[in-house]
């Protein structure tokens, strides 16, 4: 079973190309046998740079499930998924994730995501990019409005 929800990604992720309509990318979410949400990289025409198939498969299937906790789900993507959307997997409780070509054969096609695998351990003052922290002494209050809220969905 597995083998063909991953060709299905694979599928959308070549007429997604073929069709000119986004990057080599696609993904499917199935739950129970049945597919729940699918599709393909979206970056450059909707454009969004967020706009992976990962993550858009994901949104479909918590509009569809009605719920932001996918688990029961698996997804299948057409190549390991970048930082993002392994974040995105991870953060929507996906069970399992399978995938076929790996970061190594995407970098080979031009979709290099290693800088950010190298980012991601660096303390904050040694990234590229500066990420610094500003006090202005109400930075806690969104989370005490959310320990406060009674009707609060837990994560």
């Amino acid at each position: 079973m597995h083998e063909q929800y991953l060709r299905r990604a694979i599928r959308l992720a070549v007429e997604n190309v073929e069709q000119g309509r986004g990057g080599p990318f696609g993904a499917v979410i199935v739950r129970d046998g049945a597919v729940v949400a699918e599709a393909a990289n979206r970056v450059t025409t909707i454009p969004d740079p967020t706009a992976h198939a990962e993550v858009l498969a994901i949104r479909e299937a918590a509009r569809c499930l009605g719920t932001h906790n996918l688990s029961g789900c698996v997804i299948y993507a057409s190549c390991e998924p970048c930082p993002m959307c392994l974040g995105a997997i991870y953060w929507a409780r996906l069970d399992a994730v399978y995938f076929a070509a790996t970061r190594q054969d995407a970098a080979a096609a031009g979709f290099d995501d290693s800088f950010l695998y190298d980012e991601i351990p660096l303390s904050l003052e040694k990234r590229s990019k500066p990420a610094i922290r500003l006090e202005c002494g109400e930075g806690s209050a969104p989370f005490d409005a959310w320990r406060a809220a009674p009707g609060r969905t837990p994560y």
